[in-house]
């Protein structure tokens, strides 16, 4: 089936090839368009030639920052996403030996994998929630459990990036996302 959620064919390619980038996405899916976010993954590999997690844990601050700010950059905030993906390569490399699909693949229940996913900087609750849905309905990784470990966006509809499969679901899971916003601000006033 393969992803459609960068909405970019090449970008889709390299998340259906390479689970880093995968990763990537979700941890830039913030304050960015969805699919500009899981477009990251690709705009770092067309730069770096690879998504070596060791290479981009080791890199100079400075230089990988630099290198995710390039036009156009990996995110709005690049400083800060640059920071937060090394991070999460770090933990990659120091918890599961350089292969991310560990992360999630070696997980006891959908409570563990709830846990390792939030263990990775910028991931609350929230974002590790829609990971372990997006986890379980492209990637068809379950583990026992996994449904109330990712709590509403393990249900069916357009919630949540988990429920994007073409560029229709894309617009459902916005129209969604906009109407919660507007109901949450309803709610203050």
């Amino acid at each position: 089936m393969g992803f459609h959620i960068a909405n970019e064919p090449e970008a889709d390619r390299v998340l259906d090839e390479y689970p880093f980038a995968v990763l990537t996405g979700m941890a830039l899916d913030q304050q960015y368009g969805m699919e500009h976010a899981f477009r990251g993954g690709w705009k770092l590999l067309t730069r770096m030639g690879d998504l070596d997690t060791a290479r981009i844990a080791a890199m100079d601050p400075e230089e990988f920052k630099a290198v995710c700010s390039e036009t156009p950059a990996v995110h709005r905030f690049p400083g800060s996403m640059a920071t937060k993906l090394q991070g999460i390569s770090a933990i990659v490399e120091q918890e599961y030996g350089g292969d991310v699909t560990r992360l999630w693949n070696e997980a006891k229940d959908g409570k563990d994998l709830l846990k390792r996913v939030m263990a990775l900087p910028g991931f609350g609750k929230q974002k590790a929630q829609i990971f372990v849905a997006l986890l379980a309905k492209q990637l068809d990784v379950r583990p026992a459990g996994w449904e109330a470990a990712a709590g509403d966006y393990a249900l069916e509809g357009y919630r949540s990036v988990a429920d994007v499969v073409d560029e229709d679901s894309l617009l459902k899971v916005r129209e969604y996302k906009q109407a919660a916003k507007a109901a949450a601000k309803a709610a203050k006033s």
